[in-house]
């Protein structure tokens, strides 16, 4: 394994300026195909300040009708994807993207783009993963990257070249240093890369690493839920197993949920046992105090699951729980559960209050979640240094 020094080693990826962004000649077919997306584009139009309502509507008038729609230079465009971004009201702040078709990390929103042809965006050939960002230190990073480098195997994505595992590790330690962010979230992509718009991959001329730091805050305890369950048919295995961005099920499921009051949507699958949420696993308490997870055969192999199901070993040496197991469970079965949670890296252990028209337990947030959400929350904070990579920021 890798010392702590060389993977905390300087890379020869450096910050690009926004001037070097839309200015480097050196590498003209890269930056030619950079009529491009952002990656923090708002999700929803009513996030748009007044002001940057105004904005937008002033472009809109600027343009008037298609045949009007003006030829803008590289330094307008800039300026145009600043001005629209410094005027959204979103929930999320970017600090810092790494890309490997510009060769660096910059820290300006407006240069946070991706070219529209590469494949991830016009066909979802594209893998990613998150690693949370807490008090100065990436949590689970290396069982994400496994996770990453297992999905981009799945989905026939190549490494870029010269990068390799160890490379990917630092460019994102040093992605999260430039950032200066000391809680939050780091989120990566690999992708089949830009090349043209054609349905293989073959064409693309490269695969492509892109990389985005989101400001958060400390872990805290989430409320009680509600959840239901849902209709929007889940993935087939060969794809629910793999973290790819082709999220379309999950997005329709989460937004049926909301329209519902609800928090979330549960999946069944085929032969009717409980599967997962839209982006996170579920666990239920028994009555005689078993902890249950569904197996992860047909879902995904969450990494905040799998290292709640070690540290609930705690909660067994103590007596509080009885046993772990994975296996099959039937919503109805589920519904009559103790206690029900939904757990991931978003949600950390989330208590479930109500499922459909059912109320889980006595209604309340229960005490093994709330230890369980504890236990997660330390190891965030003092784990082993298996789980825990320090930022030299």
């Amino acid at each position: 394994m890798a010392s702590l020094q060389s993977l905390l080693k300087p890379v020869s990826h450096p910050l690009i300026s926004p001037t070097e962004f839309f200015y480097d000649f050196q590498r003209p077919l890269r930056f030619a195909r950079l009529l491009s997306l952002s990656v923090h584009e708002s999700r929803n139009s009513r996030q748009l300040s007044s002001r940057g309502f105004r904005i937008r509507s002033s472009i809109a008038d600027t343009i008037g009708h298609s045949s009007d729609a003006p030829v803008l230079s590289s330094s307008e465009v800039l300026e145009r994807l600043r001005a629209s971004r410094e005027n959204l009201e979103s929930q999320q702040q970017f600090l810092a993207m790494y890309s490997s078709v510009f060769g660096g990390i910059t820290t300006d929103p407006a240069a946070m783009v991706i070219p529209i042809d590469d494949h991830m965006v016009h066909r979802g050939h594209g893998v990613f993963d998150t690693a949370a960002i807490v008090d100065g230190y990436l949590y689970e990073l290396d069982q994400h990257l496994d996770r990453i480098l297992r999905s981009a195997s799945m989905a026939k994505i190549n490494l870029p070249v010269p990068y390799d595992r160890e490379t990917i590790k630092r460019i994102l330690i040093r992605t999260v240093s430039a950032s200066k962010c000391r809680n939050g979230s780091l989120r990566y992509w690999l992708s089949a890369g830009p090349g043209d718009f054609q349905l293989s991959s073959s064409g693309c001329y490269e695969p492509s690493l892109y990389a985005v730091v989101i400001q958060g805050k400390p872990p805290s305890h989430p409320k009680g839920i509600k959840v239901i369950t849902s209709s929007v048919p889940m993935k087939p295995p060969q794809f629910a197993i793999m973290k790819s961005v082709n999220y379309l099920p999950n997005v329709l499921s989460k937004m049926e949920a909301e329209e519902k009051g609800a928090y979330a949507s549960i999946w069944l699958d085929n032969d009717g046992f409980i599967a997962e949420g839209p982006n996170m696993n579920v666990a239920f308490i028994t009555s005689d105090k078993e902890f249950l997870m569904p197996h992860f055969d047909k879902i995904l192999s969450g990494c905040t699951a799998k290292r709640i199901l070690t540290l609930a070993e705690q909660l067994v040496k103590e007596g509080r729980l009885r046993s772990i197991r994975c296996e099959n469970l039937t919503m109805e079965e589920g519904k009559k559960a103790d206690e029900m949670m939904l757990i991931g890296s978003g949600v950390l252990v989330c208590p479930v209050l109500q499922w459909d028209e059912q109320i889980i337990g006595d209604g309340r947030e229960g005490p093994l979640a709330q230890a369980l959400l504890d236990l997660l929350i330390e190891d965030m904070k003092s784990g082993p240094s298996t789980v825990r990579i320090p930022v030299p920021y």
